[in-house]
């Protein structure tokens, strides 16, 4: 079970703009006992200022003392809370920079919640005791604080993989930010359309690497290795809960198998989404390479060389990717802003990744993609002329149980 934890903040400044300071305070969501606490002067800054960097703060606590957690943020700032679930425009230069930043920190899934001024005590405490002087810097539960000439400048943690991804480096730092700091989209909302996706577990086709379309074949089932692998993914996928708005299959049978495996653990219904099926093979359906190189090597050669040429009787990678992204753009539509899991295949989950990073449709032929592994990709809307989402990869090829540190759903 995903641990779940809370961060809370607060800022203020004594003149608005004035000597400013912040407080933030990371709690365990069971227990409410406190994990870590941050409180630091700034100069001289408005209120505002101050309390995007009490966010700021209260993020990298989550980041440093609970990593892979999920987060909820609670501020007594309708003003922040409003700009970072991306419901309103952020128009303030210096908040704009620190709604980026948090944007940039904030674990994948976080969520920001308005609470009145006096549950947020603790925090406006942290704030006003740093004003006073009393408090500078981090103070982990148990720990006494350190006193402000002992105190050393929090280092940058190592990128997170959305980070590589969306913010490479500092020679894009021209590049424009939507509401909730990512680079190059914007829109009317910061939440982006998160797709979870998983490939079938294996059959005999797949174990004997023969070709496997989709409804035209003969359509086997789950082995029992495969039924495991789907149990294992399962299992892995538990902790994002409630944040799963459905689980989406492909119509095949190895797929909605697998799907009714995940979605009996996520506590979901089985929808199906007929745009993600496995490319048709045609009669090349069942072979292996080697069998239909024997029977058929022009028609294999002008297949390697062509997105538009198909196997007798199939589909081209071309008439794949129109179906695909057609069924994404259904997927999209149904369920903006939330967090789907999509059962599917090699190619589909292929054509999805290529199209999510703009890459060319023969991209492909170099991705490779194991059995029930997972594929995280978000999908942001946007401002360009063709009004088409902006997408972002988060994971690849991911299998459970392995390094759970890089793992964990928390982090996508």
């Amino acid at each position: 079970m995903t641990r779940r934890v809370v961060v809370e903040a607060d800022g203020g400044s004594r003149g608005n703009p004035g000597p400013a300071a912040y407080g933030a305070v990371l709690k365990d969501a069971a227990t409410d006992e406190v994990i870590a606490e941050d409180a630091r002067t700034i100069g001289v800054a408005s209120n505002n200022v101050a309390e995007y960097s009490g966010l700021v703060a209260g993020l990298r606590l989550a980041v440093d003392h609970a990593p892979g957690a999920w987060v909820e943020v609670r501020m007594d700032s309708k003003l922040v809370v409003e700009q970072m679930s991306g419901r309103w425009r952020i128009k303030h230069p210096d908040m704009q920079a620190l709604a980026a930043e948090a944007g940039e920190v904030a674990p994948q899934g976080t969520t920001y919640t308005w609470m009145p001024r006096a549950r947020n005590a603790h925090a406006d405490r942290l704030a006003n005791e740093a004003l006073d002087g009393v408090r500078e810097g981090v103070v982990v539960a148990g720990a006494a604080p350190l006193p402000p000439e002992e105190r050393t400048d929090r280092t940058p943690d190592e990128e997170s993989l959305i980070e590589e991804i969306e913010s490479p480096g500092a020679t894009r730092g021209d590049a424009p930010r939507d509401q909730a700091g990512h680079r190059g989209w914007t829109g009317p909302s910061a939440a982006p359309t998160t797709l979870v996706l998983v490939r079938h577990g294996v059959t005999r086709h797949t174990a004997a690497k023969r070709f496997s379309g989709g409804l035209g074949g003969d359509d086997p089932a789950l082995s029992e290795e495969g039924l495991a692998q789907a149990r294992d993914t399962a299992d892995w996928l538990a902790g994002l809960g409630e944040r799963v708005d459905a689980v989406v299959s492909s119509p095949v049978r190895r797929t909605r198998e697998t799907a009714e495996v995940v979605a009996a653990r996520l506590e979901r219904p089985v929808a199906i989404e007929a745009g993600f099926a496995e490319m048709e093979f045609g009669e090349w359906d069942g072979l292996t390479f080697t069998e239909v190189a024997e029977r058929d090597r022009a028609g294999l050669d002008a297949w390697l060389a062509s997105m538009d040429t198909a196997p007798p009787g199939g589909e081209s990678f071309r008439t794949v990717q129109k179906r695909v992204l057609a069924g994404l753009d259904r997927v999209l539509s149904e369920h903006a802003g939330r967090t789907v899991v999509v059962v599917s295949h090699v190619t589909p989950i292929k054509t999805l990744v290529a199209h999510a990073l703009d890459a060319p449709l023969d991209a492909v032929y170099r991705m490779e993609l194991s059995p029930a592994s997972v594929t995280v990709l978000s999908f942001y809307s946007s401002d360009q002329a063709d009004g088409a989402p902006r997408g972002s990869m988060r994971l690849y090829n991911a299998l459970p149980p392995g390094d759970r540190a890089t793992l964990e759903p928390g982090r996508w």
